[in-house]
């Protein structure tokens, strides 16, 4: 059967601040400028989850995407969506929020809930300038 890639795209919104606690004051400000501000600052982010597989001959499918549109939802969009990533979301705690460690994170709350090796790829758009990818690397 040929392998093929299907993405679904989403959006959430999120509020954070890029502050290492391990840093001091100067540090952080010096590494994450603007983004270090203590009121925090929020993002309109784009997320897409590629899956890869076999085309299932019955269905046509390689994963129903009303399914992982769900699953996104439920395991990632219901804890992030308008919530600030560093105080409200348990599986980003101790975790510096960069695009870089949200996207990791995402990946492994949906690594378990789908199929063994499906996952390819997760693509989460900050900004229309940065945009970062994971692959579970």
């Amino acid at each position: 059967m040929p392998i093929v890639r299907i993405t679904r795209r989403l959006h959430f919104s999120a509020g954070h601040r890029l502050h290492n606690p391990e840093l001091s004051e100067e540090e952080n400000r010096e590494i994450y400028g603007l983004c270090n501000n203590p009121a925090g600052h929020g993002h309109n982010y784009g997320l897409e989850v590629t899956l890869r597989g076999e085309v299932d001959p019955r269905t046509g499918y390689v994963y129903d995407l009303k399914r992982l549109k769900r699953l996104v939802e439920e395991a990632v969009l219901a804890d992030v969506d308008h919530a600030n990533l560093n105080v409200d979301v348990p599986w980003m705690q101790g975790v510096v929020p960069t695009a870089e460690n949200i996207a990791v994170q995402i990946w492994r709350r949906l690594e378990s809930e789908l199929p063994a090796g499906m996952l390819e790829r997760i693509r989460l758009t900050e900004t229309e300038r940065n945009v970062v990818e994971y692959s579970g690397e």
